[in-house]
């Protein structure tokens, strides 16, 4: 579900950006737009602020990025997301 593209928009947008999970999408958003009836119930699997924490950087390899996707992607099987 969760792509390394997914982790490469969410670097790539800005500071306050979410990358959230609706109806099995993903979406890179920013916060204000969680509380619209659009994404009313989105499941929110990380900040831009986050990833970068859990990164350590931001800018990632393809490797890393895959890495990040993968564990994020693990995350939300896990909720049922």
């Amino acid at each position: 579900m969760i792509s390394t593209g997914d982790v490469r928009r969410l670097l790539d947008a800005g500071p306050d950006a979410v990358l959230v999970v609706l109806e099995g999408q993903t979406e890179v958003l920013n916060p204000a737009a969680l509380d619209t009836d659009a994404y009313r119930g989105a499941l929110q699997v990380v900040t831009r602020a986050e990833l970068i924490q859990q990164a350590g950087s931001d800018e990632l390899s393809e490797r890393e990025l895959a890495e990040q996707a993968a564990a994020l992607d693990t995350a939300v099987s896990e909720l049922g997301g």
